[in-house]
């Protein structure tokens, strides 16, 4: 458009009898309801395409003749009523919230408040760059599913991630689009007054105002801050303009518009909220703010710290050192000031709070979420034990296998990612089957019933649809960087509707390093060999986005792309551009493998795998993340991390090889064991046994249902308890934990008399202690003999807590256990001895222990 032109959008006008689209439009219901989504589509197919998918804009800029014609569709008004129908009893559901039956949480008057800095709800509504943004929006849509009582809290931002395209040497570039907030299903939150409500948040020499918007959620509701306010300075009119924008100053001023404006957005909304979940270390500032409110009722800051801490939950998805959000002390301090001084505390302090060993001068938000909250845990088994190692020092003494950091794996939101073909297969079999998406005899039975042949049918149907959509998109990609009609025309003919023979692989996600996209191509003449079989087609597909700031990333683009212009891999090897949810959603449901290959064990989670396997795709991937609890050896393929002194690449090479191992020898002629139906049995076997594994295990209902009884249960409960009176116990705490900090490095243990070394079955041992507690009391301590294997043949530990004596001799106290063993057998025996008191909500919380 040159400089003289003006847009101008002449918008269209609903006709009464479809009035009510526009509700439809306004909630992102539509974002995982494809009935909705199939009712746009319906409406103009080419329309809602080149709209995004984006129901509001779709409605201004659909034909009034088009529009007028739906009006008089009687076909069409009975669809829409029927759509309707179900969208005014989704919201209207009477069913019982499940909080109501987990005794602890009481579902009429608790609140969960859950901040995070992005949310991946639909590509109509871009607040999200990866894989956090779509599990927070995944447990968006679980909540309103299951009628929790629910908040999320986010920012307004602008501009999210980039458009992604590659040009003809396959250099990704970035096209930044900010879009209009009249395009998008919010609306400005006003008082009863019809006023505009506004927040404020103290930054370095002046205040900034903050507006609140409201984005319907199906059940629940995300408010979303927004510094584009007339009245700041044009600096601060951009802190929410893109998400991860600008520098280091920028990001801590965004994340203290999340962290305080969130909470006081709450405040002004007049919610109260009894759970305060932070999910990664964004909003963490959340917490000083919350400690901000109850020093202003004359608390002092540390039985404020214990009263927030409380009541908060932390998710890390962090598995590296490099991944936290550190901010220098200097740029922390200068943001931090004006809060110090509010808690009337030293900034010193209150900057300890984020110290850590990754970086001595730096305020580390991870640190402050974990020291600020008493509920924590990792995205999947192996994350949990990566992050207990790599934040063992908020508990110094605590060996990471027994710190409180607990695990609690990522699901995915089945309605969002299921294809409809599945669903429409589901409904006719059993219309029920949403009230069962955690009951795994359900699924297994479910899909074991399915024929073979109505199976494979749906699941080509799948991988049709997919393959001409995405020749498509190809077609575009080509026509743009030039390429000649016939390396075109070969591309469409291996992208068609009827191709279906090849063996699909698919490989899609953010291009870092660690991925190790590229980990297939270790060994190329073999790759190339095994892709070029005519009797065997295999295809690869890859697609992805690498960090505008990650050069390494964007060199695997390019690599990857001069791969695929190779002769053994031309025409067998594509690269897609432009990876956003409407291609992730295609792709996991019509490919037939899904590859994953990630540096163990850097993989926090991963749930595109997941994605793919409740659509019956079969994942090869790496035993990390979320796959190291999936995988049962039937259910897909995997490759076992390498951990010995072999090096990266050696690591590379030897995990590469077993990788093309499982291609040649099991993946590759188990898709082409064609038996009498015109398809592979046991490939059907494993496909059906990939679906009904992961789908009832990997949900996000089963996810926030985890949330719910192992964290928010504990994080209300405590925080009741330490809040009341006034906070009287929160008090009590914090003078106790100040007391045994102070006295407990010159607490002792020793033992009275030596323990035996022999003991006869059935019979006791006496242990004795003279335990030295420097002015602590026998109250304040448990004392424990721990039995672990002496020899490997004990898997399990026996733990007996010893009794105190009657008083002290020496400045001693006597500590007494009557220890009998299990079962025969050499035994591994140790005493420890730690800080205890009853409001402890994890028994090694202090970070504190000492072994004799």
């Amino acid at each position: 458009m040159s400089a003289s032109d003006h847009s101008l959008e002449v918008r269209a006008r609903l006709p009464a009898a479809l009035a009510r689209l526009s509700e439809l439009a306004d909630n992102l219901f539509y974002g995982w309801d494809r009935r909705v989504r199939g009712l746009f589509f319906r409406m103009d197919p080419e329309l809602w395409r080149t709209c995004n998918h984006n129901p509001k804009v779709f409605l201004r800029r659909i034909s009034q003749e088009r529009l007028d014609g739906l009006a008089r569709d009687r076909e069409f008004l009975q669809q829409c009523q029927d759509v309707l129908g179900t969208f005014d009893a989704y919201l209207q559901s009477a069913s019982a919230s499940p909080l109501q039956k987990i005794e602890g949480l009481e579902a009429d008057t608790e609140t969960i408040a859950y901040f995070c800095m992005e949310y991946g709800l639909h590509e109509s509504l871009q607040l999200y760059s990866g894989g956090l943004g779509i599990l927070a929006g995944d447990l968006c849509k679980a909540a309103s599913d299951l009628d929790l009582p629910f908040v999320a809290v986010g920012l307004m931002y602008r501009v999210t991630f980039f458009n992604q395209t590659l040009t003809r040497d396959g250099v990704q570039r970035f096209d930044y689009r900010p879009f209009e907030l009249a395009d998008l299903p919010v609306h400005l939150v006003r008082d009863a007054q019809g006023t505009e409500l506004q927040v404020q948040v103290e930054l370095p020499g002046r205040m900034v105002a903050l507006r609140i918007w409201r984005a319907a959620v199906g059940r629940i509701a995300l408010y979303l801050l927004d510094s584009n306010v007339d009245t700041n300075r044009p600096d601060d009119r951009r802190i929410t303009y893109q998400l991860y924008g600008g520098d280091r100053c920028m990001r801590i001023e965004q994340e203290m518009v999340l962290g305080i404006g969130g909470v006081r957005a709450l405040r002004a909304i007049d919610l109260a909220p009894t759970v305060w979940h932070i999910n990664e270390g964004h909003p963490a500032l959340l917490i000083l703010e919350r400690c901000r409110e109850w020093v202003a009722t004359g608390m002092d800051f540390a039985a404020a710290l214990e009263a927030t801490a409380a009541a908060t939950v932390f998710t890390t998805h962090t598995a590296v050192a490099a991944g936290h959000d550190l901010f220098s002390h200097e740029l922390a301090g200068r943001h931090l000031m004006p809060m110090a001084e509010a808690l009337g505390v030293p900034l010193t302090e209150l900057l300890a709070l984020g110290e850590s060993p990754h970086a001595r001068d730096a305020f580390n938000m991870t640190a402050l979420a974990l020291r600020g909250s008493r509920q924590h845990n990792g995205v999947s088994a192996v994350h949990r034990d990566v992050a207990a190692g790599m934040e063992g020092y908020v508990w110094p003494q605590i060996k990471p296998g027994e710190n409180p950091l607990i695990s609690i794996s990522n699901g995915v939101h089945i309605p969002t990612f299921l294809a409809r073909e599945w669903v429409g297969l589901f409904d006719s079999r059993n219309p029920e089957w949403r009230r069962h998406l955690c009951d795994e005899d359900f699924w297994r039975q479910t899909i074991e019933s399915i024929p073979d042949h109505r199976f494979w049918s749906l699941s080509q149907s799948l991988k049709s649809d997919v393959l001409d959509q995405l020749g498509a998109w190809l077609l575009e990609q080509y026509r743009r960087n030039n390429y000649t009609e016939a390396r075109i025309q070969a591309m469409l003919r291996i992208f068609s509707l009827e191709n279906t023979r090849p063996l699909i692989i698919g490989f899609a996600r953010r291009f870092a390093t660690y991925k190790r996209a590229l980990l297939i191509f270790e060994d190329e003449e073999r790759l190339g060999r095994l892709l070029s079989d005519p009797q065997r087609p295999v295809i690869l597909l890859f697609a992805g986005k690498a960090h505008p700031h990650d050069q390494p990333g964007q060199a695997l683009i390019t690599r990857l792309h001069e791969y695929a212009q190779q002769p053994p891999f031309r025409d067998r090897v594509f690269l897609l551009e432009g990876y956003d949810m409407a291609l992730a959603r295609k792709l996991v449901t019509g490919v037939d493998v899904w590859l994953n290959t990630p540096d163990y064990p850097m993989e926090a989670s991963g749930t595109s795998g997941q994605k793919a396997a409740i659509n019956g795709v079969i994942n090869l991937s790496v035993l990390d993340g979320w796959w190291a609890e999936g995988f049962d050896g039937g259910n897909g393929w995997a490759i076992a991390p390498h951990e010995g002194d072999v090096g990266a690449k050696g690591r590379d090479r030897l995990e590469a090889e077993e990788l093309l191992d499982l291609l040649e020898y099991e993946v590759i002629p188990g898709y082409f064991d064609i038996g009498p139906g015109g398809y592979s049995p046991s490939w059907i076997a494993r496909s059906k046994r990939s679906m009904y594994t992961v789908l009832p295990r990997f949900n996000a209902e089963r996810m926030l249902l985890d949330y719910a009884i192992r964290m928010y249960r504990a994080a209300a409960k405590l925080g009741r308890l330490l809040a009341a009176d006034d906070g009287d116990a929160a008090r009590v705490l914090a003078r106790w934990k100040q007391r045994v900090r102070a006295a407990w490095p010159g607490v002792t243990l020793a033992w009275s008399d030596p323990p035996p070394t022999i003991l006869e079955h059935g019979a006791s041992a006496r242990l004795r202690l003279r335990v030295g507690l420097n002015g602590l009391t026998a109250e304040d301590v448990a004392v424990e003999c721990v039995l672990g294997a002496g020899d490997g043949s004990k898997p399990s530990r026996h733990v007996y807590r010893f009794s105190a004596g009657s008083g002290a001799e020496d400045g001693a106290h006597a500590f007494s256990l009557d220890l009998r063993p299990p079962d025969n057998g050499l035994y591994r025996m140790q005493v420890r001895i730690y800080p205890y008191h009853a409001l402890l909500q994890h028994p090694f919380e202090v970070g504190l222990m000492h072994w004799l």
